[in-house]
């Protein structure tokens, strides 16, 4: 039998504005749209480089307790963590995004440099809110695209059918009216699909919101091949 990826607890995402470009399919029109949130983000560099290109983007997690040293000795710990277990499981991702596990790392690392650097500069001034899923404080109609990385869907077995209901409802709450919200993967730690898909989103669209999937090139867990995009 493979093993699968073992997780216990939310890890620490420390990921990059190009990884998201290309993960999201983020065109320069929807970026330049309005507000951007990124939700459970993390260490990741997204919000830093985004602003640096002149987008609005602002990020929320419940990590941004801690302080900018305390977050990088964690987003060490962790990179190094998530490498020795990737390497068990060579069987759920392909390379053809990173070209090898070396690569793989060195962006995890760019990113976490990248992000300490922008929160030690703008935590102060509202950049980066602490909060926690499914109750953001922000409010109704804030963002025009909010971008969901590696939390919802990936973490399955943690967090049950309600909990993703209620979080993408959260979601569509602070999502202005001709904004979207788009979730990146739709698979768990074991490569398996959500396996509550259809059910949530005919619950979505009887509340009238508007689901659908989009095709993404982006290649690493390799059944992660959608993206599940919602609208009011």
């Amino acid at each position: 039998m493979k093993k699968s990826y073992e997780q216990q607890g939310v890890a620490m995402t420390c990921r990059s504005f190009m990884e998201y470009e290309r993960m999201f399919m983020l065109e320069p029109q929807v970026l330049r749209k309005g507000p951007i949130l990124d939700v459970a983000a993390g260490a990741s560099g997204f919000t830093a480089e985004a602003n640096a290109r002149g987008y609005q983007a602002r990020a929320v997690d419940p990590l941004y307790s801690l302080s900018a040293s305390d977050i990088a000795e964690r987003g060490k710990r962790e990179i190094e963590e998530a490498a020795r277990k990737l390497a068990d499981v060579p069987h759920l991702y392909v390379s053809d995004f990173y070209g090898s596990m070396d690569n793989h790392r060195a962006i995890r690392e760019i990113s976490l440099a990248c992000f300490v650097k922008d929160y030690q500069s703008f935590n102060d001034e509202g950049r980066y809110v602490e909060a926690l899923l499914p109750d953001l404080p922000f409010p109704d109609n804030s963002f025009s695209l909010i971008l969901c990385s590696h939390f919802l869907f990936l973490y399955e077995d943690q967090f049950d059918f309600d909990f993703h209901y209620c979080a993408l409802k959260e979601l569509i709450r602070i999502c202005d009216k001709d904004g979207e919200v788009r979730v990146y993967p739709l698979v768990g730690f074991d490569g398996e699909p959500y396996r509550e898909m259809d059910r949530l989103v005919r619950e979505l669209e009887q509340d009238g919101i508007r689901a659908d999937f989009l095709d993404t090139d982006f290649r690493f867990l390799s059944q992660a091949t959608k993206v599940l995009r919602l609208q009011k």
